[in-house]
């Protein structure tokens, strides 16, 4: 994600090193190896093992997480005092729900008193909902003989904060109280140095043979046949230091509990799923891609008092990102509108009102990031509220123009217009620092991001010669969004009856295209050059930043034949996707972060400037090489970002060590790539979607859009492919909607 440090494998040439702002994740916890298995909801997210444990080790990621806090790092599950064989896991179609099948390992002994391997099958299933993890483990006897088997949970809680999970130190920590045991649950309690105690309790169903601070143990005697159910739920919650909470009304038994919140959670999923459109294929394994990405946004959705949100992605980044929420629901704009309207409210209610250089926050700025756990409420880390992205906020105009163009829906942004003159402010008062026409960044605390756009480790803006850019920097992606910001608040006016606005807004953009164009085009590279330092010098690289001016509009028609060959060169398209960087670049590493990796949202954005420049056919190559990469990775799940080797036959992408799977912009890419390569757009005020000039990859002969919204309208729609032309056809419609296709 772009994020906040270098990771591994980056930096192998430094002619000027500079400090890093935040630890990475260390590369002792690939989460490559460990392949985890994840399940969120609102702002509980769990990371297990296959077999649904959590190991409890020093520099592992897993953990049972609330609101920036890890509540449970150990919990293994143990049958006759050894670890279960692992049969098979994985998540249910929806993904909310993890069921592992396990086995017992063999138990030495005499004939008489010996168990022989396979003898119990367990079946462990388990969700998060509402602030609680809730499991059910069924064991059944498939030997021959009556069984007596001893089940033990072993559990343990850190309440280590994010941060420290991610490798910070902490000079002190805050105090563990004892454990709190009941005939039935254990209560594990630690108050931060932030005077918050946060608690974990474990409830056990049925009541355990023995119960004590670590671990709770079952003694169980099965016939040939015979069947145990136990249930666990591990509640987290958090409350000011000496501040009992009582519930409300008294909890539910771990087996209702259990029963009771997974019937709320199909429940929301079957509303979320309602509200969405729907898309068939006419192969069979990028049907699974496709459904793959639109599960993972489902489980990062958080509700929030204006909609649904995006959290950026599983396990590092479970929150509210201004970017990233922004660009997700871009690229979901034509299949659930909502997700736009709810990512708007919520970065408008957040949005800066006044300066503070310890969080970057200026008026009118919108949100980086926001985090909830104790370092941040300390300020031991900056990002509590936390403004450190110079691109979120033209970001956020963008989106509010393109979710009326989606949905019509003049009342919301009549409610978010003065939000949106706030952030053509911050561009205008803030953005320039020097007054030449172009948006720069500077951090305003040492604690922050040096650089603030999406590529924000600290050593992915440099010059040819791989010395690292000073600021104020201007970034060529950067100037494209103002642009296209600008023209976004212009449109917006002009439906709010303000056309004076409008006509200025409009010229400042035209002015700034040509000014843009003459600073940061250079045609001996054949693309954009990646920034302009303090200085005003370019930095003269190749990057994937470039095919950002497309997707933003604000490149000249005659530049982009040039600049699709350049981003299309072996140089930078690996055969999986466009790289962060181009190969040959001095600081090029396929395995870093941010230079020569590649990113599926960065492709995905630069799709749909291919498209929207006419080249269709490159989208489709880009969508080809994402599938492909979909089609080789683990539950076809798109990750953060993978490395950017080229491409070889019979082989799948190189992952990165660390990046997060379900990232909520890498996941929904294939939905934007398709809705590239078919040219969508809307017209909610005539009731029309059309589709300009479209084009389908060879891999598909087939596509059929259902359950398409304008208002409470919907239209179904047909594609199929015959050599290189696509043919269009309604199949359904209900409503005052039609579908117009341009060739």
């Amino acid at each position: 994600m772009a994020r906040h440090a270098a990771q591994p494998g980056e930096n192998i040439v430094q002619p000027r090193p500079r400090p890093q702002t935040e630890s990475a994740p260390a590369a002792q916890a690939s989460l490559q190896e460990r392949r985890p298995r994840t399940l969120k909801h609102g702002d509980s997210f769990g990371l297990f093992d296959r077999s649904g444990d959590l190991d409890g080790l020093p520099g592992s990621p897993e953990g049972l997480y609330h609101l920036d806090t890890r509540y449970l790092s150990r919990l293994r599950l143990l049958v006759n005092g050894q670890s279960p064989v692992l049969l098979g896991s994985d998540l249910n179609v929806e993904d909310t729900s993890l069921t592992c099948d396990l086995t017992n390992a063999a138990v030495p002994g005499t004939a008489e008193d010996g168990t022989a391997r396979g003898q119990l099958h367990l079946r462990r299933s388990k969700f998060v909902w509402n602030g609680a993890c809730h499991e059910r483990i069924a064991i059944r006897n498939f030997g021959d003989q009556t069984l007596s088997a001893r089940v033990d949970f072993a559990f343990g809680a850190d309440f280590a904060d994010l941060f420290e999970v991610r490798g910070r130190t902490r000079p002190r920590r805050g105090r563990m109280h004892e454990a709190g045991i009941g005939r039935s649950e254990v209560v594990l309690r630690y108050t931060g140095l932030d005077e918050i105690t946060r608690s974990a309790l474990l409830g056990f169903c049925p009541q355990p043979a023995s119960i004590g601070p670590a671990e709770a143990c079952y003694t169980l005697t099965l016939p040939p046949g015979g069947r145990e159910v136990l249930f666990l739920s591990v509640s987290m919650s958090e409350a000011p230091a000496g501040e009992a909470r009582p519930p409300e009304e008294p909890p539910l038994a771990p087996n209702h509990a259990f029963h009771a919140a997974l019937r709320a959670s199909r429940r929301a999923q079957r509303r979320a799923t309602a509200r969405a459109a729907k898309v068939e294929t006419s192969h069979d394994i990028f049907n699974e891609v496709l459904r793959r990405a639109a599960d993972d946004l489902g489980m990062l959705l958080t509700e929030k008092p204006g909609g649904p949100y995006p959290y950026a992605g599983i396990p590092w980044f479970s929150t509210a990102f201004g970017r990233d929420g922004l660009i997700t629901a871009w690229q979901v704009l034509w299949f659930d509108p909502a997700i736009a309207r709810g990512v708007l409210h919520f970065l408008a209610s957040t949005q800066a009102e006044a300066e503070d250089p310890a969080n970057d926050a200026e008026p009118g700025k919108i949100l980086h990031e926001m985090r909830a756990g104790e370092m941040a409420r300390l300020r031991e880390v900056p990002y509590g509220r936390y403004y450190g992205s110079v691109d979120s906020t033209p970001l956020f105009v963008m989106l509010a123009a393109a979710y009326l163009d989606r949905s019509g829906d003049t009342a919301t942004l009549r409610d978010i217009w003065p939000n949106v003159e706030a952030a053509l402010g911050w561009i205008d008062r803030y953005g320039d620092r020097d007054g030449d026409g172009f948006v720069e960044y500077q951090r305003r605390t040492p604690q922050g991001l040096i650089n603030q756009g999406w590529k924000d480790s600290g050593d992915s803006i440099f010059h040819a010669d791989g010395s690292l850019a000073e600021g104020p920097i201007a970034l060529v992606e950067m100037q494209a969004y103002v642009f296209a910001a600008w023209r976004a608040a212009a449109r917006i006016a002009r439906v709010l009856d303000l056309p004076a606005r409008a006509e200025g807004l409009e010229a400042r953009a035209a002015r700034l295209r040509e000014d843009f164009d003459a600073a940061f085009w250079d045609e001996a590279l054949g693309t954009y050059v990646l920034a302009l330092d303090g200085a005003k010098r370019p930095c003269r690289v190749r990057s994937s930043n470039a095919g950002h001016a497309l997707f933003a509009g604000i490149a000249r028609p005659e530049r982009a034949a040039r600049l699709v060959r350049t981003l299309m060169d072996p140089a930078s398209f690996s055969g999986w996707g466009i790289r962060t960087l181009a190969a040959g670049e001095v600081r090029y590493n396929p395995m870093s972060y941010h230079n020569g990796s590649v990113w599926p949202h960065d492709n995905a954005l630069i799709a749909e400037g291919f498209s929207n420049y006419g080249y269709r056919a490159e989208a489709a190559r880009v969508l080809e090489g994402m599938f492909g990469a979909a089609e080789h990775l683990e539950l076809r799940r798109l990750p953060e970002l993978f490395c950017g080797f080229p491409r070889r036959k019979g082989a799948g992408p190189t992952p990165y060590p660390v990046a997060c799977a379900p990232q909520a912009w890498a996941a929904v890419a294939p939905l934007s790539l398709l809705s590239s390569c078919l040219g969508m757009n809307f017209s909610p005020k005539i009731g029309c979607v059309g589709f300009q000039r479209p084009s389908l990859p060879s891999l598909l002969d087939s596509v059929v859009l259902r359950d398409l919204r304008l208002g409470e309208a919907r239209i179904d729609i047909g594609f199929h492919r015959v050599d290189q032309e696509v043919g269009m056809a309604v199949l359904a419609r209900q409503g005052d909607i039609r579908a117009t296709m341009t060739s």
